[in-house]
């Protein structure tokens, strides 16, 4: 495919992740009884955690410097600002009942790169008083699960509006085929992504009901998706027409809500720009290439597509997206159906 404009560089905006102090989550049977939980080197398989009554999870805000490094952002809760952190490695844990829970382990250091502090993430809720046994311990693929998790993805089954006006499931695209986009038309697709995830906490699909937002049939996204919104009447007070929201901002309980259980099957379609397209109607975005996201490439396609493809947009949107407190409303959803009517 004919480039027709110059690439720009990888994205660098930052990102924020739920996490828990590693100290709310200690071993309570085991070769590190009383430990906090802590990095790769220093885990013993079997040791048993639990997690602290009254912990909870706080906002640390990254910037990526590249593979599995990041800064911690100015305006982040958790951690130093400016301070290094690695992702260290992702661990799995087996509750009582048998059920599995995975956890990414972010470690911050200082200046001299001596540890600071330990962020746990947890992909799945993990609730007080359960007992969790460390089973796993992976170094080599972290950097590659965390990437699939930053992936904004569609959920099997979404009708995605092809350059023809064909209305088709998403999992049965192929690269090379031709999608709308919103601001350049007709766009070949690069490549397309599937993971399969559990569908719990972090990695639930947030459900749109159909009609929440003109949708002809329920949309099902990853929580950080973002929607394109186009306002006729700028209820939000964002000072612009146009809107990018996340989808997680936008639940209500009722036609927007996450949907929990089971597996949940996601597709990331990537283009030679970050797009918008219609996804059951609903104006979305697609994978924006950027040092967090692009280890989810096959390793090969993702040094071609890094030096070749540009992360940003030729419409410019990326600052078009608004914040969770200037979304929060009775119901954002309805304001924003209601909004872009007119």
């Amino acid at each position: 495919m004919t480039e027709t404009h110059q690439p720009a560089a990888l994205s660098e905006t930052a990102f924020a992740l739920p996490v828990l102090a590693a100290t709310a989550f200690r071993v309570v049977a085991g070769a590190n009884l009383g430990d906090p939980l802590s990095f790769a080197d220093d885990l013993i398989h079997d040791d048993t955690y639990e997690l602290g009554r009254n912990a909870a999870t706080r906002r640390l805000s990254l910037v990526p410097e590249g593979p599995g490094r990041f800064r911690v952002a100015a305006d982040s809760v958790a951690g130093q600002p400016g301070a290094l952190v690695h992702l260290d490695s992702s661990l799995t844990f087996m509750s009582p009942d048998g059920e599995t829970a995975e956890v990414l382990v972010l470690v911050e250091v200082d200046a001299a790169g001596d540890m600071t502090e330990v962020h746990a993430l947890p992909l799945v809720p993990l609730r007080p008083k359960i007992r969790y046994t460390l089973v796993t311990i992976d170094t080599r693929n972290v950097v590659t699960r965390l990437a699939e998790i930053a992936c904004v993805s569609f959920a099997r089954g979404t009708h995605i509006t092809m350059a023809s006006g064909e209305q088709r499931l998403i999992e049965d695209l192929r690269p090379g085929d031709r999608v709308l986009t919103r601001d350049d038309g007709p766009q070949e697709i690069r490549w397309i992504g599937q993971t399969t995830l559990r569908a719990s906490g972090e990695q639930a699909p947030i459900v749109i009901k159909a009609g929440t937002l003109h949708n002809a049939n329920d949309l099902l996204v990853s929580p950080d998706h973002r929607l394109f919104i186009y306002q006729r009447a700028d209820i939000l007070g964002a000072g612009r027409a146009e809107v990018l929201v996340r989808a997680r901002h936008l639940v209500n309980g009722v036609t927007v809500y996450s949907q929990e259980g089971g597996f949940i099957d996601y597709f990331q379609i990537l283009f030679d720009r970050h797009q918008i397209i219609y996804a059951e109607g609903i104006a979305a975005e697609t994978l924006l290439l950027d040092k967090r996201t692009q280890p989810a490439l096959p390793a090969d396609l993702a040094e071609a597509l890094a030096q070749k493809l540009g992360g940003g947009h030729s419409g410019g949107i990326e600052g078009f997206e608004v914040s969770k407190k200037m979304l929060d409303l009775p119901d954002a959803a309805e304001a924003l159906r209601r909004a872009s009517l007119g």
